[in-house]
């Protein structure tokens, strides 16, 4: 390895990713006792929560510039510090912490990184994303076999994830998402109901097809498809709130309508907020979960179409992500030519 490696510094407050960070050199240090260090080889984008980063609008993760970025990552270690005994040079190990994704190299305690079967990019989207979908529907969303789910963004890296385990389980999905490539792709993946909410309206969808019967929802997007999801959960249902991508500034919509009492209280439907972060003593079940569900042939993971390359390549993938257009989880290629890459 060089004596120096890159990474994307937050540096100031800004209206976009680009704007508020800039990429520096940073020496390579050796790991100190209970320390790896990590090659990192990808590294998963999460657009929207980089946005908010960058207008300090993550009121869960107060961030003071400077700062470093990105979440996830996965890579090979490379160094070992004293004391460590799970990892050894040459193990392909993955990291879901903040500011270890955006960076060329990675070094923190043992405690913060996993055991990967490979450093190709499919064990990093199932540690991150696949984790996260798993503990949403299951551990929060208290998922049955059979029931009728929604999920929201559905040919997204998240949504994809969460209509195969759901579908695995038996269940019958609805699936919303925008645009006729991007429901002909959940489509494919088996979703009984594909809403394309540009050609349909989804509440009018719902209102008329599957009244009072939605059993879980998985909601990332807010506003209007939240409201929808309300309106026809199953007595007992649970809406689980994962994200919401449709308030970028990170402040709550203020809206004048009933309370949300007089949609809950009648039919027993409770409204779960997701966060991932607050649920990492499951991670290690979750992410032996979901490897051996993938090794199994029973979870795949759709790449977007882009191909992004080198730390640069993080800045167009976050505005690819925002733009709306991408179909699966978008990542970058930290290492170029490498081997083990996977299905990129």
């Amino acid at each position: 390895m060089s004596e120096t490696y890159r990474a994307i510094r937050l540096s100031r407050f800004a209206d976009d990713f680009r704007g508020a960070c800039d990429i520096v050199d940073l020496p390579v240090t050796a790991p100190g006792p209970g320390e790896i260090r990590v090659r990192n080889r990808f590294c998963g984008v999460n657009g929207i929560f980089d946005t908010q980063i960058a207008r300090n609008a993550v009121d869960y993760v107060p961030v003071k510039p400077p700062s470093f970025t990105g979440v996830e990552a996965i890579g090979v270690v490379d160094a070992v510090g004293p004391g460590v005994t799970d990892f050894a040079v040459g193990d392909a190990a993955v990291t879901v912490r903040f500011t270890g994704g955006y960076r060329e190299a990675n070094i923190g305690p043992a405690a913060s990184f996993a055991r990967a079967p490979s450093s190709a990019c499919e064990w990093l989207a199932l540690a991150s994303t696949g984790v996260s979908a798993l503990l949403a529907l299951e551990h929060v969303g208290a998922l049955q076999d059979g029931e009728t789910v929604a999920i929201s963004a559905a040919a997204g890296g998240l949504g994809h994830i969460l209509v195969q385990l759901a579908l695995h389980r038996g269940c019958h999905v609805i699936a919303v998402c925008g645009g006729p490539e991007k429901a002909e792709f959940v489509r494919s993946l088996g979703a009984q109901r594909v809403i394309d909410y540009r050609a349909e309206d989804v509440a009018a969808v719902l209102a008329a097809e599957y009244p009072n019967a939605i059993n879980v929802a998985v909601d990332t997007v807010s506003g209007t498809i939240f409201d929808a999801f309300l309106a026809n959960m199953a007595p007992h249902g649970r809406l689980v709130v994962a994200g919401a991508a449709a308030d970028l500034e990170g402040r709550p919509e203020i809206v004048n309508a009933p309370r949300i009492v007089h949609s809950i209280y009648y039919k027993g439907v409770s409204v779960r907020g997701f966060m991932n972060g607050l649920l990492t003593a499951h991670w290690p079940a979750a992410r032996a979960r979901v490897f051996a569900l993938h090794e199994a042939g029973h979870l795949t993971i759709r790449f977007d179409a882009m191909r992004f390359a080198g730390l640069d390549g993080v800045y167009d993938a976050v505005d690819r992500l925002l733009s709306g257009q991408s179909i699966g989880k978008v990542l970058v290629d930290l290492a170029p030519g490498a081997a083990e890459k996977g299905s990129m």
